[in-house]
């Protein structure tokens, strides 16, 4: 396997820098002028600023203003970071070790950075706080979902933990409230065809071969609210959130199921009542039994 290139700037947020590799080949004088064609959605007044002011390095320093074009090369830089309303609420850290790192995970702060959510995602506020910056997610969990997720520490052995997720040999339990249903028979083992359409904001449950199951548990009820223990034996998107919505039941304060509803992304009121409540797996590097709890409660 190839080594991948160590970047020649530093981490910026928690973040490590953009790559990318310039065309073999292609019509452009400069570097410059393919940043501005690739770029697209960067201003060329941006560009000129960011090569003025030093901000794109390529192996041997900063790119010039008017560095020629060389094909197949490397440059690096940060991007700049939207505009972000703090979330605010803490992570607390469940277990630590030399490996791994095993957190609670607030509702309404992403796991990992993508579009509108940078800095305020998990494993940036991770990185900065805890002085690893080589940080990694061995899974994710929504925005919206409160609880557990768990970080490798050191990147040689992300492979080995993201196989455990990949092969479905973590058990995973979450907790819910949603209405409760004396007519509605539980324990039971809820069954669909789940699809996600990129661009499309909610999934959708279709006629089709079954790809999603979980088992659906009501562990306490009253005021005509429920705890229910909701353990998924897939792990498609939005399932949980479908399958209680499927059964008459809907999480309490869902905003996609069983009706899409608009809410701000600085809104953190009302946060879905749904947590990733426990993890448990044999450890892919010491063999041993692991099991990991969250320390946060939903209210009934």
């Amino acid at each position: 396997m190839r080594r991948k290139l160590r970047p020649p700037l530093p981490q910026r947020h928690g973040l490590d820098p953009a790559r990318l590799r310039l065309p073999a080949e292609g019509p452009w004088a400069t570097v410059r002028d393919h940043l501005v064609e690739r770029l697209h959605r960067v201003a060329p007044e941006r560009i000129d600023a960011m090569l003025a002011e030093g901000r794109i390095h390529g192996l041997d320093g900063p790119v010039a203003p008017d560095a020629p074009f060389v094909p197949g090369t490397w440059i690096w830089f940060h991007r700049d970071l939207p505009d972000e309303a703090p979330v605010p609420f803490a992570i607390g850290v469940v277990h630590r070790d030399d490996a791994i790192v095993v957190v609670d995970k607030p509702h309404f702060l992403a796991t990992i950075p993508r579009g509108r959510h940078v800095v305020e995602t998990a494993l940036v506020r991770l990185r900065r706080d805890l002085g690893l910056p080589d940080l990694v997610p061995a899974h994710r969990l929504d925005r919206v979902t409160a609880g557990l997720i768990m970080f490798v520490v050191d990147p040689r052995l992300r492979g080995r933990y993201q196989l455990l997720f990949k092969d479905r040999l973590v058990r995973k339990e979450y907790e819910a409230i949603a209405p409760h249903r004396p007519d509605l028979a539980l324990p039971r083992r809820v069954t669909s065809r789940i699809v996600k359409v990129k661009g499309v904001i909610t999934a959708q449950e279709v006629e089709g071969p079954v790809n999603a199951e979980t088992h659906v548990e009501l562990v306490e009820h009253r005021g005509g609210w429920g705890r229910y223990r909701l353990v998924p034996a897939t792990g498609r998107t939005h399932q949980l959130r479908l399958h209680m919505a499927s059964l008459g039941v809907p999480i309490r304060n869902d905003d996609f199921y069983p009706v899409l509803r608009d809410k701000p992304l600085d809104d953190f009121t009302d946060p879905l009542q749904l947590l990733a409540k426990a993890l448990e797996f044999t450890d892919p590097v010491t063999g041993e039994h692991r099991r990991f709890a969250s320390t946060l409660r939903l209210e009934l």
